[in-house]
């Protein structure tokens, strides 16, 4: 059984017009490649159509990825989020002890994950350290370099 993906209403239309945008346009592509790789002459020795080959697998394994995710996908509506702790699709404003700064965070399913946007998947260490804390709680969160000190100033949606 596959995991759950919890998306929002938008991240799950993204997720969507992804996959079909992989399987018309992306394909395409592809086929295109194979057959002009193809038309250069001798299969056995053309380094091209092996490459546009393995550019077909790839596109197909990343759509087979896509449909899975979508397929267990849980699209939450954010007006029933309880903010008295971190859940999904919390926005989490913390205050990071190692340097004394205030940064904000939202919590998203891993396909949504953007850390430029702020957003940060829940299956991360950080994600993992957060969820179900309270405001003024501290998640000591395990990071490559060295433990964090996260406290929970604010939680909203």
């Amino acid at each position: 059984m596959s995991e759950i993906t919890y998306l929002t209403k938008s991240g799950y239309e993204k997720l969507k017009a992804e996959v079909e945008d992989l399987k018309s346009n992306g394909r395409a592509e592809v086929a295109r490649a194979i057959a002009e790789a193809r038309d250069k002459g001798d299969l056995s020795e053309n380094a091209e159509y092996d490459a546009a080959k393995d550019a077909q697998g790839m596109l197909e394994m990343k759509i087979n990825e896509l449909e899975k995710a979508l397929s267990s996908a849980r699209i939450i509506d954010e007006s029933t989020l309880d903010t008295s702790k971190v859940t999904v699709l919390s926005k989490v404003k913390l205050k990071n002890h190692k340097i004394n700064k205030e940064v904000e965070y939202m919590l998203v399913s891993g396909t949504e994950a953007d850390l430029k946007a702020g957003k940060i998947s829940v299956t991360s260490p950080i994600g993992k350290g957060l969820l179900g804390k309270k405001v003024g709680e501290v998640a000591e969160v395990e990071t490559p370099a060295g433990i964090l000190k996260l406290e929970v100033l604010d939680i909203s949606i």
